[in-house]
Parts: C-alpha cells; structure tokens; sequence
C-alpha cells in the first residue's frame, strides 16, 4: 500500500503549476497520507477522494486556521492535524463524539482542538436530514472552515443557521471549502436523493448568507452516477458524482 500512495502522490503533485509543487504543506500531506495511523480502508479511498487536489483547490495551507465541520471518524481529520500541527491551528465542530474517542486514542491527532459547541439539532423524521438551530462557534478570524458531504445533512433553514456561524467565524477574505454528493438540478425531495443537494442551491445559500463565490471544480465529477440512486446503494456507494464549491467572507 505504501509504495501506490507514494506513487499516487508523486504523479498528482506532477500535474501541480511550479509554484504549488514548493507549497511546503504537500510534503506533510503526503506524509499523513502514508502514516501508519491510516487505515487501509482509508488509503483506499484516496482515489476517489482525491485529498491533496481538493485542499490544493480550496487555497488550503499550513499556517491557516482551520476548522473541520462534522470530523466523523477522521478520514480528513487525520490528514489535517499533523500538517497543520507546526504552523497552524485545526479545529473540529459539531457532532464531535466519534472524532473526541479518535483523537484520545492517536497521538498524532493531539493538537486537534474539539469546540464545546453543540447547539439543537432535530431530527424531521427523514432518516439523516436534521434542522439546526442558530449558534456560534464563538471563534473570529478564521482563515478556512470546511465541510465534506454533510450540508445534504441538513434542512434549508439548518443550512442557513450552519452559514450565519461560519460567516461570523471567518476573517474577512476567509474562505469556506463545500464538497457534497449532487442531486439534480431542481429535483424535489424523493426516497432516493435525501442525502443528495442540488449545488445551484447550495450556492444560493451561501450567497444569501454574504459570501461570494470563488470558484467551483469538477474534481469529484463522475459520469457513471446517473445522480438516480441513494447515494449508499451498491451501484454509486463510494463513487458519486460530488460538487466542490468554494466560497469566501467578503475583504470589506
């Protein structure tokens, strides 16, 4: 496994422009990629994930401030805590339970710093989708906050009280990362698409909340999903076709 990570990585970071190839974070990166706290489960999934131009795309760096919504279990987490360690500063918000038994467990993951902030979330009866109720992170000038596959998590008005947050916890010109599985443009609610978000929306939301929009990708675009199914059945699980969207709080 070692020896296809770090070939995985050499021929990504040769496509990189000159002036990315010296970003001293890459090197970090590609150690945490390859540390022996990765799971093989979770080396599997660099192709599809594609960690290094994805943080390369959303203007990621090492001496940033930086906060990971929803950590999960870790799978970003323990790519950007060792790289952030020296220079910078991670940290982890909103349903921490996982990642604080993760963290206590990994000496790596130690400068890691779990907020308390754990406002109302609901449940609408739709199996994974939550409101939220509004709330502060209780944090300024922040240069990046990040979200990977959970705004779909939310209603509308949740995505709302998640954006106000974000937006008072970033410097202004700071920046604010949104990768999620693709539903249909205008698609209404199904069975099969709740943990699907139509990007166009997202986008409007962010907007709504003051942000401007930077710059999309196509990192995560995938011609085999149909964009039909439940993002966990056999035929798309682990290879939805996700948008990358990146925003920033305005300079002014």
């Amino acid at each position: 496994m070692r020896k296809i990570v770090l070939f995985a990585i050499a021929g990504l970071l040769a496509l990189q422009p000159a002036a990315a190839e010296d970003a001293p974070w890459h090197g970090k990166l590609a150690a945490a990629m390859d540390s022996p706290m990765r799971t093989d489960a979770e080396q599997a999934r660099y192709a599809n994930r594609r960690p290094a131009e994805t943080l390369e795309f959303i203007g990621f760096s090492d001496d940033m401030r930086v906060l990971e919504l929803f950590p999960g279990t870790g799978w970003y987490t323990k790519l950007l805590a060792p790289v952030l360690a020296e220079r910078g500063e991670l940290y982890l918000a909103l349903s921490t339970n996982r990642i604080q038994d993760v963290i206590a467990r990994t000496p790596e993951l130690a400068t890691a710093q779990v907020l308390d902030v754990n406002p109302l979330m609901t449940s609408t009866g739709i199996r994974g989708v939550f409101d939220l109720e509004p709330f502060s992170f209780w944090l300024e000038d922040l240069d990046l906050v990040l979200t990977f596959r959970n705004a779909h998590n939310l209603t509308p008005a949740g995505r709302a009280s998640l954006n106000e947050a974000v937006f008072e916890a970033l410097r202004p010109g700071g920046l604010y990362g949104v990768v999620d599985h693709s539903r249909r443009h205008m698609e209404p609610d199904g069975p099969e698409n709740s943990r699907r978000v139509d990007p166009v929306r997202i986008i409007h939301e962010a907007l709504q909340a003051g942000f401007e929009f930077v710059a999309w990708s196509d990192l995560h675009y995938r011609a085999d999903d149909a964009l039909r199914y439940e993002v966990g059945r056999r035929s798309v699980r682990g290879n939805t076709d996700r948008f990358t969207l990146l925003f920033r709080k305005p300079a002014d």
